[in-house]
């Protein structure tokens, strides 16, 4: 089986969830701490290098921001199957060089759209894996729990770990979750720079769309 990305565009910026596109189709929402590297694991997914900006400064991204995407899937009998989505890259949490006022605010909007979205299939939690846990990831986690999210845990960064390093990291984190969950969340390693962990993002996305029904 294979997935492939056939378009990928900016669509528009939303400064709340009010503002969003109809929810006409599924979506997917990226989401992790300020510098995770989820600007470039969206360009990686999409297979562009541009689409969603990176940046070195902290807390850039301010608004919610909708990309169209176009994909195709053909399954072992090659049967195609073409689905439009939506893919949305949500402001960081965490540190971040803002004032109270904005970051209270930036919760506010990311809280109103995680709760309020009705097309939101599954909220990606990226991981930044050359740490150890932190706890205002698992803080983050277990709030969405508490709101009963759909979400999965995408760690970043795979490349820039020694050999067993991202395992070890991996397992560390997954264990402090299981302190608390009864079972461990679906999750993916990743590297934008290796471009591991596509294949298996795309496919579980395709499972994802393939479950959608409009509401």
């Amino acid at each position: 089986m294979a997935t492939e990305i056939i378009s990928a565009q900016y669509l528009v910026s939303s400064a709340t969830h009010k503002q969003c596109p109809k929810a006409d189709r599924p979506e997917y929402a990226f989401i992790g701490r300020s510098n995770v590297g989820k600007s470039s694991l969206i360009n990686m997914i999409t297979g562009q290098t541009k689409l969603a900006k990176t940046s070195a400064t902290p807390g850039k991204t301010q608004l919610i921001n909708h990309f169209a995407i176009t994909s195709r899937h053909k399954n072992k009998q090659g049967k195609t199957t073409e689905q439009n989505w939506y893919i949305v890259d949500l402001p960081g949490y965490g540190y971040a060089t803002v004032s109270q006022k904005a970051r209270n605010n930036w919760e506010n909007m990311i809280e109103s759209y995680i709760r309020k979205r009705e097309n939101l299939g599954c909220l990606f939690v990226l991981i930044d894996s050359r740490h150890e846990p932190q706890k205002v990831d698992i803080d983050f986690i277990r709030q969405l729990g508490e709101w009963q999210v759909p979400f999965v845990v995408v760690f970043t960064k795979s490349d820039k770990n020694k050999p067993g390093g991202t395992k070890r990291r991996v397992e560390m984190f997954i264990g402090k979750l299981l302190e608390e969950w009864e079972e461990a969340p679906p999750y993916f390693v990743t590297s934008a720079v290796e471009k591991s962990g596509r294949e298996d993002l795309l496919n579980y996305l395709f499972d994802l769309n393939s479950t959608f029904t409009v509401v």
